[in-house]
């Protein structure tokens, strides 16, 4: 078998978004380096380098900072995934949250805080929210910090929560339909978001370096 055979087609199948995209360098950097930085891969090496080429492609620290401070949120997810499962449980133990009650006056804060900052609401939110609203509320200041003092365009930010939750290693479909629905909403085109797809799928090919002198 012919190793130079195989990385020919790495390389043509890995360099396609850069042949034919659409977004410009810096931000197909922003989104290898938040697939390889997520905590659901850890690629410090491969995290490294992508930061390395989006400054040389014009990227500032800040935005690089920025791009990570958005990737840092994929923590939440275990709350997304959890408090679903979570409320079925209790309701079959005949403990139930009672959604017909109303939100008390800070949970209603919370929300519109939440919605004002983040650009939008989700109802698989609405059992956090009444789980815990302080915590709820921590995650709406950790969150928004980036969209309150970062520099990068809001429909960029999108892009990088939509290759985070794409990647492989992750593939977490709620946040990934509304990422794409937000990204859309803020002028995204079918093209850039493809990109991002594709660009995320390189992300197989690292098997290499993982099994670098097997």
């Amino acid at each position: 078998m012919s190793a130079n055979g195989f990385f020919a087609e790495v390389e043509r199948f890995t360099g396609h978004p850069w042949r034919h995209g659409v977004l410009e360098p810096k931000v197909k950097e922003f989104v290898l380096l938040a697939v390889d930085a997520a905590a659901t891969h850890r690629n410090g090496a491969g995290a490294a380098e992508h930061a390395m080429r989006a400054r040389e492609h014009g990227a500032t620290d800040d935005e690089v900072a920025e791009v990570l401070q958005l990737t840092s949120t994929l923590g939440i997810h275990a709350c997304n995934c959890g408090v679903p499962i979570l409320l079925e449980e209790l309701d079959a133990a005949g403990q139930p949250l009672d959604f017909e009650e109303p939100l008390t006056e800070r949970q209603e804060e919370i929300k519109a805080e939440f919605t004002e900052k983040r650009g939008y609401w989700n109802e698989f939110w609405d059992g956090l929210l009444r789980l815990d609203p302080e915590f709820f509320a921590a995650y709406t200041a950790f969150s928004s910090y980036p969209w309150e003092h970062g520099t990068l365009e809001p429909k960029v930010r999108e892009l990088i929560y939509t290759a985070f939750d794409v990647s492989a290693t992750h593939m977490f479909e709620p946040g990934l339909r509304q990422h794409i629905r937000n990204a859309l909403a803020l002028g995204a085109t079918r093209e850039e978001l493809m990109e991002v797809f594709e660009l995320a799928s390189g992300i197989g090919v690292e098997a290499f370096a993982v099994a670098e002198g097997a």
